[in-house]
């Protein structure tokens, strides 16, 4: 269980700095809008992050994926000198869109309870 705990505090600490590193660091255009780290899930050996991005504006979310994605190797590099681990894992990048689905369902529940006024 201790294992566990450990892995949760690493993913922690690695989506305050990716969130830092890309506020920060990253000079790409394309990367604008509002969006939000969901959930960066390190792996148990390490190796691998795969980090969930909300991205709330659906016409910047190809170029913010692809402009991460490109800058994938730079993000490590920074994770790496940010964060003490024997292995800097690789950051895989993944849009999450559980957000706007959510969204969607609220607009949609509100829009029915607006027809059954009593």
């Amino acid at each position: 269980m201790a294992n566990f705990d450990r892995i949760d505090r690493i993913s922690a600490e690695v989506t305050r700095e990716l969130d830092r590193i890309i506020r920060d660091e990253l000079n790409d255009p394309r990367i604008r809008g509002t969006w939000s780290i969901v959930r960066a899930e390190v792996t148990r050996d390490l190796r691998y992050c795969k980090v969930r991005i909300s991205i709330l504006e659906e016409e910047h979310r190809k170029g913010m994926m692809a402009a991460l994605k490109s800058a994938a190797g730079f993000i490590r590099r920074e994770l790496g000198k940010r964060v003490e681990l024997r292995y800097v894992p690789e950051v895989l990048f993944e849009l999450d869109t559980n957000i706007e689905y959510a969204a969607k369902i609220d607009r949609i529940l509100k829009e029915t309870e607006g027809g059954h006024d009593a």
